[in-house]
């Protein structure tokens, strides 16, 4: 990727929604809340906390969507992300 965020930025890529709910049943696209989880593709030199390849959750409003090379890819402050998600993809 050709995109190294500033200062405490971190650029995520969105991980997709469940298929299927708890109980089997298949979501249609319209059903499917937008996933608030992401892998790190890229931190700035300020970030602390997480570092490439981490899962992570993160604010469902704090990120700004756009695309980088085709790809689609969120990026927010360090303090945007809630959780590191532990034994994750």
């Amino acid at each position: 990727m050709k995109l190294q965020p500033l200062a405490d930025r971190v650029v995520l890529e969105q991980v997709e929604a469940e298929e299927k709910s708890a109980a089997g049943i298949i979501l249609p696209d319209s059903a499917k809340e937008k996933p608030s989880q992401g892998k790190v593709l890229a931190v700035g030199k300020e970030v602390k906390e997480v570092k490439e390849g981490d899962l992570v959750l993160y604010s469902k409003y704090g990120p700004t969507e756009f695309k980088v090379d085709g790809r689609e890819v969120l990026l927010c402050k360090e303090e945007d992300i809630l959780a590191v998600v532990k034994g994750g993809k």
